[in-house]
């Protein structure tokens, strides 16, 4: 979501006759998009923020000053905060309005000084700005803006305010466009994607915007993020019969064991997970699946983290995001009491990385001599001379690049490649032909 909302940013600046360019050095505006869920976030933003302080402007910028803005959901939760935390900032704007930048951004040009504005709900969504995607071959669609479930730990609600929803036929009349533009892959976003329409129509529809999302011929199709509470019988089954839905999905567990479920007010239980593995895995045999754990969260025991190994094993996740609670102010987990060292939950955390490291590893073997589709994304980071790229389940895959063929040549192509090597995170192997 953050990501999107960095397009729609960009957009809306490059509309007022601004240029993207890569590094703080050559901007003389800088906005930082924020997330709150976890205190490296808060960490890594004050750090970053701190250092525009004393970076010298670029030569021959018509700024007496860079201007540095701070949005996002951080924005949205300290508000004035910043400035007093960080005084060289001129703009403090939140996750419900986005599209003030531009206002603030003249104020603070033509009037100096500091500037914020943080809002309690949104009118529109942020779909209706201007909009600057990162790539052309790949898209982010919002469905749903906010979340009603109030997980203990979490304080997205508290940033992003209650669930909304778009109007069904607004959703698929972007992605028709998108289609008509080009793209290969749309991506359907939300905090909950599952519960999508409830608010709208008196129950969820999800099923249904993926039906029609897949009928506008879009050749890739994915989702995040799925609530296992609300993981339907319909969801379930578009797996098996929709083309252009990836056989990969994103469903976080948080944690195996029930007591600590309850604590963070999931609202299911282990074994409704794993009924839920099942049903995926007999509708979409092969299907990657993969997670969000916590670990060390408020009261949790030897007994309940080993549950929660248990079912990484069970399961065999092609990927795990893996976290050590992260105490958020003004969420019901807050005020849990918390007497476990410092040095157990690490060792736990550290056991829990090498289980999702190994079934990782053994997953992608399973693909060892398989010739998988991958939709290119460019050149390898680390090796020009590789194309990167991404398999319908999400695995990414290198290759040497055709020869002739730079990574901007192949990026938004759908090729074949063999593979012939298979590590822990990505698959390597050779082109043998276009899709």
């Amino acid at each position: 979501m953050n990501k999107h909302d960095s397009e729609r940013v960009c957009g809306m600046l490059e509309a007022q006759g601004s240029l993207c360019v890569g590094t703080y050095e050559e901007a003389d505006i800088v906005v930082f998009m924020t997330c709150c869920v976890r205190e490296a976030a808060d960490v890594r933003l004050l750090g970053q923020a701190a250092s525009m302080k004393n970076l010298p402007l670029r030569a021959g910028t018509p700024l007496s000053k860079r201007i540095v803005a701070i949005g996002g959901c951080i924005g949205q939760r300290d508000g004035e905060k910043l400035i007093a935390d960080l005084p060289h900032i001129d703009i403090v704007f939140g996750t419900h309005n986005l599209s003030s930048l531009p206002r603030l951004l003249a104020a603070a040009l033509d009037e100096g000084g500091h500037h914020t504005e943080v809002l309690d709900h949104a009118e529109g969504f942020s779909t209706d700005l201007p909009l600057a995607r990162a790539s052309g071959w790949a898209a982010w669609l919002p469905i749903t803006v906010g979340c009603d479930n109030r997980c203990s730990y979490c304080i997205v609600p508290t940033v992003r305010g209650r669930e909304r929803s778009r109007p069904i036929e607004e959703v698929v009349r972007e992605a028709q466009g998108y289609k008509d533009a080009g793209v290969r892959e749309v991506t359907l976003l939300g905090q909950n994607v599952n519960s999508y329409g409830r608010d709208l129509y008196g129950s969820p529809r999800f099923a249904e915007v993926l039906e029609r999302v897949d009928a506008t011929g879009i050749t890739r199709l994915r989702f995040a993020t799925s609530h296992p509470k609300d993981l339907t019988g319909e969801v379930i089954g578009s797996f098996a019969r929709l083309g252009s839905l990836m056989p990969a999905l994103h469903l976080p567990i948080q944690s195996g064991s029930d007591r600590i479920l309850a604590a963070m007010n999931r609202n299911y239980t282990q074994a409704h997970y794993l009924g839920l593995i099942e049903r995926l895995r007999d509708a979409c045999p092969g299907i990657a699946l993969s997670t969000d754990i916590i670990v060390g969260f408020p009261g949790e025991g030897a007994s309940d983290f080993d549950e929660t190994c248990k079912v990484v094993e069970e399961v065999g996740f092609s990927q795990a995001f893996t976290f050590i609670y992260s105490r958020r102010e003004g969420t019901p987990a807050a005020a849990l009491p918390d007497d476990t060292p410092a040095e157990v939950v690490q060792e736990r955390f550290d056991r829990l990385v090498g289980i999702v490291q190994e079934q990782a590893w053994r997953q992608n073997q399973k693909e060892l001599g398989a010739v998988v589709e991958v939709l290119a994304e460019g050149s390898s980071k680390r090796d020009p001379r590789l194309l990167s790229g991404k398999s319908p389940k999400n695995q990414t895959v290198h290759a040497p690049l055709p020869s002739g063929m730079s990574g901007e040549d192949i990026a938004g192509s759908l090729v074949k490649v063999r593979v012939d090597e298979a590590k822990t995170w990505y698959l390597a192997g050779d082109v043998v032909g276009p899709v």
